[in-house]
């Protein structure tokens, strides 16, 4: 059966600590994330020690976290990666990052590079704040067109 609607991404999921999810670590967890990528906490779906949910922006996207004796192992840049529409966009979201760690050096960077592949440039950094993975963010720059590529 074709669709015209194939399926989408809507929400990655995780294990992190019970504590994690405490009062503490998810006040820290919900300052980084809403202040750097505007991320919002679901109250509602809040289960102390057990789950946190972020929207990213949409009903249907958001982080999962769920606290756990076992918890999510990754290697250093295992990651999940986010598309912004605009170099400003970009290059804003990589300020409020580097804003963030000169209060808090848990924070982990790696800054921004571009891959040249003639038709298409791609502007990417990722951050790293108390979660297993890191979180890219990508832009996609058309240098005939001068422009953003649609995403």
């Amino acid at each position: 059966m074709a669709t015209s609607n194939p399926p989408r991404m809507n929400h990655v999921a995780f294990c992190v600590p019970p504590e994690l999810l405490h009062e503490t670590g998810r006040k820290e967890i919900t300052a980084f994330y809403e202040e750097v990528y505007g991320w919002k906490e679901l109250d509602m779906l809040r289960i102390d020690g057990a789950r946190l949910v972020l929207q990213c922006h949409r009903f249907d996207q958001f982080v999962f976290i769920v606290g756990s004796d076992t918890v999510t192992s990754c290697a250093p840049l295992d990651h999940f990666g986010l598309a912004v529409s605009s170099l400003d966009e970009f290059e804003d979201v990589l300020a409020r990052a580097k804003k963030f760690r000169e209060r808090d050096d848990r924070v982990e960077i790696i800054d921004h590079e571009i891959e040249d592949h003639g038709v298409l440039k791609l502007h990417n950094f990722y951050t790293r704040y108390l979660f297993p993975m890191m979180v890219e963010i990508q832009y996609y720059e058309l240098p005939e067109s001068g422009g953003p590529a649609p995403v």
